[in-house]
């Protein structure tokens, strides 16, 4: 019913899964990922006891190919599920069973793991590997994104679309470095269930990507007057020599908390903020 990936970051600190499927809900039944353990994909005809069951084996260091193992080899009915996984360290596992609906199979390599079933053909496995080992200039999770579109672009699943969704799980990288999970979205039914999950990644990056401190700007001179400027503008009066405390508010407002610094201002946030201010026309001279 899928076709997946399951990757782990080129510096071992992100595991990620990305799926589609012409399936209701996929993201609802096929990822899991711990930060700092691994990540799985438990599909075709899925047992979702393989995600706690795999997690906690990848937990004590077993190897992706002994999870795999493991997994299948208690389960009366291995021959009809799906399984990829990507420990920590070292090489993923793909596990298609005989019975699974065709075109169905899998590869793996180091820290990745592609398969699907109910394919159009193979080239939907190679297009996502090849895309992934191709990608390695793109952030992680855009880099399994585009795995996923390639493995759409080479055919996908043969009944069609439905479903889609990206995981992305890195130690401290969630909201407020309060949680693991950096990236969780979904599309659950939708007609463009790939094109849908980009736009919904587009805007998680926007609003909860953490700002380059390279390209900060020092909220002083001009630059403050402005801010203060636009913030009055938008309805939080804001002091020309120091806008922090209601550019505080206007972002929180924005859900664009993430990406303040105290004393600077994100351009990604100069720009949203200029965006949100209405442009008034110039008069016209007169006649």
């Amino acid at each position: 019913m899928t076709f997946s990936l399951v990757a782990r970051s080129d510096d071992g600190r992100m595991h990620g899964i990305v799926v589609a499927s012409r399936f209701l809900a996929a993201g609802a039944l096929v990822p899991a990922a711990e930060a700092d353990i691994g990540a799985i994909a438990t599909q075709a005809h899925v047992n979702l006891a393989y995600r706690p069951q795999g997690l906690a084996l990848l937990r004590t260091g077993v190897a992706a190919a002994d999870v795999v193992a493991g997994l299948v080899a208690a389960d009366p009915e291995r021959d009809h599920r799906q399984l990829g996984v990507v420990a920590a360290s070292g090489v993923g596992a793909s596990y298609t069973g005989a019975s699974c609906h065709g075109w169905a199979g899998g590869q793996a390599g180091d820290g990745w793991a592609a398969q699907g079933n109910i394919l159009t053909g193979p080239q939907v496995v190679d297009a996502l590997r090849d895309a992934w080992l191709a990608g390695t200039a793109l952030p992680f999770a855009e880099r399994l994104l585009a795995a996923l579109r390639a493995g759409e672009a080479a055919g996908g699943d043969r009944r069609g679309r439905q479903s889609a969704a990206l995981m992305v799980v890195r130690r401290g990288g969630g909201y407020g470095g309060t949680g693991d999970v950096m990236i969780d979205l979904r599309v659950d039914d939708h007609p463009e269930p790939i094109t849908e999950l980009d736009r919904l990644l587009a805007v998680h990056t926007l609003l909860f990507s953490r700002p380059d401190p390279a390209t900060l700007l020092d909220l002083t001179g001009a630059l403050a007057t402005e801010v203060a400027g636009l913030l009055t503008a938008l309805g939080h009066p804001a002091d020309p020599a120091a806008p922090q405390e209601a550019l505080d508010a206007w972002a929180g407002w924005e859900n664009l908390e993430e990406r303040l610094v105290s004393g600077r201002i994100d351009p990604i946030v100069l720009a949203h903020l200029r965006a949100a201010v209405p442009q008034v026309p110039a008069p016209r001279p007169a006649a």
